[in-house]
């Protein structure tokens, strides 16, 4: 039996470190769908501190570490929990050397 949900992945979005001003800024565009699973990939030199709406602090990835938002794990397509559409990811730090990734995949 199949039932038909397939597990696609959005385009990458990375932000350089070097740009880091120790302000907020956006990891690239807002989410196009709504995410089961988001990760934060911080290949930089330099610890990192994540907003989900660009203001507070939500999170910490020191330097080559990363976050996995696995929000949909042990639940059904339909009763899941999804981190909506058009949430845009923010990440704060000061400037390094290497890159920090957004990676995202939703279902339909």
């Amino acid at each position: 039996m199949t039932l038909g949900v397939r597990f696609f992945p959005e385009a990458l979005r990375s932000i350089d470190s070097a740009t880091f001003t120790g302000s907020y800024q956006a990891i690239g565009v807002a989410l196009a769908n709504k995410a089961v699973l988001v990760k934060i990939v911080n290949n930089s030199t330099v610890a990192v501190t994540v907003s989900w709406d660009g203001t507070a602090d939500h999170d910490y990835i020191p330097a080559n570490g990363f976050t996995l938002y696995d929000v949909t794990a042990n639940s059904g397509r339909e009763s899941g929990i999804f981190i909506s559409e058009g949430t845009v990811f923010y990440v704060k730090g000061s400037a390094g050397t290497g890159l920090v990734y957004l990676v995202d995949f939703y279902t339909r």
